[in-house]
C-alpha cells in the first residue's frame, strides 16, 4: 500500500489529489496549517493521517515527516502542493511580498523536499509531485513575482530528476492552467499593497481584473486534475513536466513553438560564438 505525503491539503487540488489516491487505495497523510479544516470524510478513514504541517517552519517539517513513517512505515509520493500567488507588477511589489512568496512557495518546498529524500534514499525508491503552474513554464504579466516562484519549482524539479535516479527517485512538475479551486480567493492569492496608476489599462493590471472575473468560474476540474495526476505518478516512470488543463496544453504549445523560432533565428550566430581553438 503506498503512503502518499501531500502539503496544502485542506482544499483545492491538494484535497483532490489526496482524495484520488484514497480511493486508489492508498494510504495518505494529509498536512495543512490547521489540520481541524481537513474534511470529515478524509480524517475517519484509517488509511489517512492528518496532521499540522506549516511548510515555513522547520519544525513542522520535522515533525510531519517523523509522524507519516511512524504511522505508514515510509513515504512512497511527496506532493508538494502548498503555495499561493501574488498579483501585482514588478515594480509595485515590494521585496517583503516577493520574499514571503519564496518563502512559501520555494523555500517551503525545498526544506519538505530535503526532509522526506534520506526516507526514500533509504527505501531505495520514491516518487516526488510538485505542483507548479503553467505560469512557471510562460511567464505571465501582472503576475511575476508568482511566475519566479513556479519557474524556480520547474528547475528545482528537473534537477532533481537527475540528481536523485541513482537512489530510485523520479520527480515531476505538474502545470495546471486555470481549475475550479479557491486558489484566487484573497485567502490564496494576494495583491500588491502598492498600485501604481501608469500601470492601469496594461497587462499588468488586466491579470488583477481577470482575476475578480474568473474566480470559482474556472472551467478545469480539480476532481479530474488530481485523477490524472494521480493515474500519471501510478505509472512506471513519470514524465519530467506534466500539462495540466486545455489551457496549458495550448499554451505550452505555443511557447515551445516560439522557443524553436528564437532558437533557429539565432543558433548559428550563437554557435559561432566558441573560441577558435576549442576542441
Amino acid at each position: 500500500m503506498p503512503t502518499w505525503f501531500v502539503t496544502g491539503a485542506s482544499r483545492g487540488l491538494g484535497l483532490q489529489i489526496a482524495r484520488a489516491a484514497l480511493a486508489g487505495g492508498d494510504a495518505v497523510v494529509i498536512t495543512a496549517r490547521d489540520p481541524d479544516s481537513l474534511p470529515d470524510d478524509l480524517r475517519q478513514s484509517e488509511r489517512v493521517l492528518g496532521t499540522a504541517l506549516d511548510v515555513t517552519r522547520d519544525e513542522d517539517i520535522a515533525r510531519a515527516v517523523e509522524a507519516a513513517v511512524d504511522r505508514f512505515g515510509g513515504i512512497d509520493v511527496l506532493v508538494n502542493n502548498a503555495g499561493r500567488g501574488l498579483i501585482g507588477a514588478l515594480e509595485e511589489i515590494t521585496d517583503a511580498e516577493a520574499r514571503s512568496l519564496f518563502d512559501l512557495n520555494v523555500f517551503g518546498l525545498i526544506n519538505v523536499t530535503r526532509t522526506v529524500v534520506p526516507v526514500m534514499r533509504e527505501a531505495g525508491h520514491g516518487k516526488i509531485v510538485h505542483i507548479g503552474s503553467q505560469s512557471g513554464f510562460e511567464g505571465t504579466p501582472g503576475a511575476s513575482m508568482y511566475s519566479a516562484s513556479k519557474f524556480a519549482v520547474a528547475g528545482i524539479s528537473e534537477s532533481l530528476s537527475v540528481e536523485l535516479g541513482p537512489f530510485g527517485i523520479q520527480s515531476m512538475v505538474v502545470e495546471p492552467g486555470v481549475f475550479r479551486t479557491d486558489f484566487l480567493d484573497s485567502s490564496s492569492l494576494s495583491t500588491a499593497a502598492h498600485r501604481i496608476p501608469a500601470y492601469d489599462g496594461t497587462p499588468a493590471h488586466q491579470a488583477l481584473d481577470w482575476t475578480i472575473q474568473a474566480n470559482h468560474t474556472q472551467f478545469g476540474d480539480p476532481a479530474k486534475g488530481a485523477a490524472l495526476i494521480y493515474e500519471v505518478t501510478c505509472q512506471d516512470k513519470l514524465p519530467a513536466h506534466l500539462a495540466l488543463g486545455r489551457d496549458a496544453v495550448e499554451r505550452q504549445h505555443v511557447k515551445i513553438a516560439q522557443l524553436q523560432d528564437d532558437l533557429a533565428a539565432w543558433q548559428e550566430k550563437s554557435s559561432a560564438t566558441a573560441r577558435d581553438d576549442a576542441v
